[in-house]
């Protein structure tokens, strides 16, 4: 039977995501095979091995290998420093050493170098692919280094060839408008059609066709008679040992990082039923296959997240998609020789620029200026273009260490008097380490003695100098009379340093989350003995009041202040009344944000219904009609007791009265899951998860069944979502209308994921 479904769902689902994936590896391969000055057949081999040897040996299910537009620097210098069978051999050497990093269990050490690093230096290698394939285009020749490629652009452009030119505009607009064309084609045969082609395929075949058809005489792609004869043995490289030895731990290093962070993005986006990626396998895995293709006189390989994206984006579901894609590329090496040499160089060379363009997009930077790491980021791309990949790398880690370093003895301390002078007013934020102590010290010897004071500790580390300094100061200003409340925003530090130092016998727990339930907390801090009584509800509920005006209300008393007479929410949330779904949690909202509307299963009766219910009617009315609220989501989630009853056809609750009539509105849902039971046959999900996820988009269409409310959508005023909470994982899926399944939420938006 497994074999069975196993079967059905490569048949299903793998098959035609291996041919997309396959489409969109075939133009990248070739195009980043010439930039890197290695034989055109050497990409079409890593494309091959990465598919067929990563895809069966490494710990990524749906992560697709192949050759990557970031290794095309070092690459490039390779083949000008050592010749081109030289560096098959370092390739080889590197893939040797991966296997080792993989053997020795280091793979999430490669993690910690910071995501502002990894993204300037693909973003300086989009500069440098950008800057040398636009001489391609332009119908020149690249230099060996950026700077020259940037120094001689201007006369490249004025002595440019007009037919390569116009080829290359051709392609990028064909790969720039093709996403816009699948939007207008909308969600018919035509458009699904359409969505099923990736943007490389069309431009280059169509560059390629127009280009035949004029007759234009332009440097093409040159292949060898088949690559079995085209094959040539590994050489050993000839230069300085260190000099080797530097080649084959760059090749490896940045492979394997590359490959890491292709295959935690990839993971993230998994959908259910997808093991979760083993790095060091996907390590043991890459090795292998750089090995081979090494051997076999490919370019280096590494995960690439276009092709990965593509996978995911097709419905694979486990690594035969991969598998697959490196044999249908392996089919047409051997048998459409002739057809690949018909392909413009200058087409392949556009393809590579719109690829860079992508690698530097704008959107990463933005990120990293939020989190105050655009200094690292660009210093990386500067140092990457000007002094090349290696160094520029070096240069972006130094300036993230000096970076971090400088954040540990970050600290501000703010001192205000109240306007009677009965208090004073100390906050304290950032890193409190010995560092910082003689600041914080100097400012709190300004109060005068017999004062009260209200410190607040805002600081995500104290370290033990620190803390004796704010205890002796403490301890020396309440024995003259003083009065010192001690209020910690972010973490105990200071409550727990007193607690060891006056009991030391019994440490002390660090404090539980807002969010965690109270039975947790109550096990954390208050550990019952065995014939303790219980605590009452009640009190549970008056503990938590305290909590929040202890901990919170101070927090959020502006922002509440400034809503106290006025709501101006954001969004109708439309959810379950089950106790596990908590609304702000999962969208990580706050007072203000969403206007909620909670039921026994996150229904909406239909309008008309013969069930009169009108407390939902009501809610989205007062949302869009008064609040003017624009977008409605239903979030269902799994294992919903509601739904779960539906199932068991309302037996288990029919002595529930008003429970049952409720239901009858989860009637439609119920037909809707049970049709398309009989259409699909058997499912890979269970049945109740299936029910749940039908469940929620049931209720969007119930919502359009109010005329007022239908005549918003196709007005564009008003937009419906769907979202799935997995309780288990704790993960949230958002209905794709075009699929009608749900998919995870992406932790970066689409436009803002690195294209490499």
């Amino acid at each position: 039977m497994t074999t069975k479904i196993l079967s059905a769902s490569v048949v299903r689902r793998d098959l035609p995501a291996s041919f997309v994936v396959f489409l969109v590896a075939i133009p990248l391969s070739l195009g980043i095979a010439v930039a890197s000055g290695a034989p055109v057949a050497a990409g079409l081999v890593a494309a091959i091995v990465g598919g067929i040897v990563a895809g069966l040996l490494g710990g990524s299910p749906l992560q697709v290998s192949g050759p990557a537009a970031g290794l095309t620097i070092i690459v490039a210098e390779l083949v000008a420093t050592y010749g081109w069978r030289a560096t098959c051999t370092i390739t080889f050497l590197a893939g040797l050493l991966q296997l080792l990093f993989g053997a020795s269990r280091v793979a999430r050490t490669a993690l910690a170098v910071s995501p502002a690093v990894v993204h300037g230096m693909l973003a300086g290698v989009g500069v440098v692919l950008v800057v040398a394939q636009l001489h391609v285009v332009l119908g020149g020749s690249p230099q060996r280094s950026a700077v020259r490629n940037l120094r001689d652009l201007p006369v490249q452009l004025i002595t440019s060839h007009s037919r390569p030119v116009l080829l290359g505009l051709l392609t990028i607009a064909i790969l720039l408008g093709w996403p816009r064309l699948t939007r207008l084609a909308g969600d018919g045969r035509a458009g699904a059609a359409l969505r099923w082609i990736p943007a490389p395929l069309p431009a280059v075949v169509l560059a390629t066709l127009a280009g035949w058809a004029l007759g234009w005489d332009v440097p093409r792609v040159d292949l060898p008679d088949s690559l079995v004869t085209g094959w040539a043995p590994p050489v050993l490289p000839h230069g300085p040992a260190p000099e080797i030895v530097g080649a084959v731990v760059s090749v490896a290093a940045v492979a394997a990082v590359e490959s890491l962070l292709c295959a935690v993005a990839v993971d993230r986006a998994r959908p259910a039923g997808v093991r979760q990626a083993d790095l060091d396998r996907e390590l043991l895995g890459q090795g292998a296959a750089n090995t081979v293709s090494g051997l076999l006189g490919g370019l280096p390989v590494a995960g690439v997240i276009v092709r990965s994206t593509a996978n995911l984006a097709a419905g694979a579901r486990s690594r035969m998609s991969t598998v697959l894609h490196g044999v249908w590329v392996l089919v047409l090496a051997l048998s459409c020789g002739p057809v690949i040499e018909r392909v413009p160089l200058c087409v392949l060379a556009a393809l590579l620029v719109v690829l860079g363009l992508r690698m530097i997009g704008t959107a990463r930077f933005r990120d990293l200026r939020h989190h105050r790491e655009a200094t690292v980021y660009l210093t990386t791309l500067l140092g990457v273009v000007l002094l090349g990949l290696g160094e520029g790398v070096l240069l972006g880690i130094a300036v993230a260490a000096v970076l971090a370093l400088r954040r540990l003895t970050r600290l501000s301390v703010h001192v205000r008097e109240a306007a009677d002078g009965s208090r004073w007013h100390v906050a304290v934020e950032g890193t409190l380490t010995f560092l910082g102590v003689p600041r914080l010290i100097g400012v709190l010897r300004q109060i005068p003695a017999g004062a009260a004071v209200d410190l607040d500790l805002n600081v995500d580390f104290m370290d033990h100098a620190a803390f004796d300094a704010v205890h002796a100061w403490r301890l020396s200003h309440e024995r003259q009379g003083g009065g010192v409340d001690i209020d910690e925003v972010h973490e105990a530090w200071y409550e727990r340093a007193v607690t060891g130092e006056t009991t030391p016998t019994r440490k002390s727990s660090p404090p539980a989350r807002w969010w965690a339930p109270w039975a947790n907390r109550r096990r954390r801090s208050q550990p019952q003995e065995p014939d303790a009584p219980e605590v009452s509800a009640s009190a549970l509920l008056l503990a938590g009041v305290r909590e929040y005006h202890g901990s919170t209300a101070p927090l959020v008393r502006p922002i509440m202040a400034e809503l106290a007479f006025e709501q101006k929410p954001e969004h109708l949330f439309i959810t379950c009344v089950d106790s596990r779904v908590v609304p702000n949690i999962i969208t990580a909202s706050g007072p203000g944000d969403l206007f909620i509307n909670r039921n026994v299963g996150n229904l909406v009766p239909r309008h008309g219904s013969r069930t009169p219910d009108d407390s939902v009617a009501a809610t989205v009315e007062y949302a869009i009609n008064v609040l003017g609220i624009r977008t409605i989501t239903v979030c269902g989630h799994s294992n919903c007791g509601a739904m779960a009853a539906l199932l068991a056809g309302g037996r288990e609750v029919e002595h529930l009265t008003s429970l049952t009539r409720w239901l009858r509105h989860g009637h439609h849902s119920l037909t809707r899951f049970l049709d398309a039971e009989a259409a699909a046959g058997e499912q890979d999900e269970p049945p109740l998860t299936r029910l749940c996820q039908i469940n929620v988009m049931q209720q969007l269409d119930n919502l359009l069944t109010y005329p007022w409310l239908r005549e918003r959508v196709e007005a564009g005023g008003l937009e419906l979502v769907g979202l799935y909470l997995d309780l288990e994982t704790a993960k949230v899926h958002v209905l794709d209308r075009t699929s009608g399944t749900f998919v995870p939420v992406p932790d970066e938006a689409p436009d803002e994921r690195a294209l490499t």
